[in-house]
């Protein structure tokens, strides 16, 4: 089995993997975006905005993910955002601080091995609870062949908390917004035999139960 490795993207051999990738899924297969060039800076380092990351199988690029802290929650009216019932943007803002995910995908030989994903969230998870932040926020499509909405829901735990028509990416598809509190996420699945949970919450004990609690005036056995 193929050694599974995650780098965060400051290089630019990685920078350039990472291009490829967002070409093969986002550009040519998806057609959401018109290029991938301007996608990813030149120089990533120092930059407190903007993460990203990129998997590899073995020496292979396999996957993408972008973290944006401190995202805007609040979306311009031309979106159309519905929230879920009791949820608004007091509500969120009060619940913690957000980091955004997005440009998550995984090139078409790699999707059925889940632990490509999972390494994505592990590292990213790694450097939100680093920074202190203590949600996740996202938007999948709804009904577009290869969502990672179950993937969000079922396995991670993401919990809907509304819907929105339009985004930047050139899809017709209903955006799904999820959200994720990092604590609950840990709590539900530190535990667990499963390997693959186990996988995910490797390198965050230490983290979340040496103080990351404390800090967020949260207790991760809550």
């Amino acid at each position: 089995m193929s050694v599974i490795t995650v780098t965060k993207v400051l290089s630019p051999r990685d920078r350039l993997e990472a291009l490829g990738v967002i070409e093969e899924v986002f550009v040519r297969e998806k057609q959401w975006m018109k290029e991938a060039a301007e996608q990813i800076p030149e120089c990533l380092a120092g930059n407190l905005e903007y993460s990203w990351f990129l998997a590899r199988v073995g020496d292979r690029p396999a996957g993408v993910m972008r973290l944006h802290y401190d995202p805007p929650l609040e979306l311009p009216e031309a979106c159309q955002v519905k929230f879920a019932p009791g949820i608004d943007l007091e509500t969120l803002r009060a619940a913690g601080q957000y980091v955004e995910i997005g440009r998550f995908m995984i090139r078409p030989q790699f999707r059925r091995q889940h632990r490509v994903a999972l390494r994505l969230m592990r590292a990213a998870s790694a450097e939100v609870v680093e920074r202190g932040y203590t949600h996740f926020i996202t938007d999948v499509f709804e009904g577009e062949e290869h969502s990672p909405l179950n993937f969000h829901t079922r396995v991670l735990g993401f919990e809907v908390i509304g819907s929105h028509l339009f985004g930047e990416l050139n899809c017709s598809s209903t955006r799904i917004i999820l959200t994720l509190d990092i604590i609950k996420l840990y709590n539900r699945v530190k535990d667990s035999r499963s390997r693959l949970y186990q996988e995910l919450v490797e390198g965050l004990r230490g983290k979340i139960e040496g103080g990351y609690g404390k800090r967020r005036g949260l207790s991760p056995q809550a």
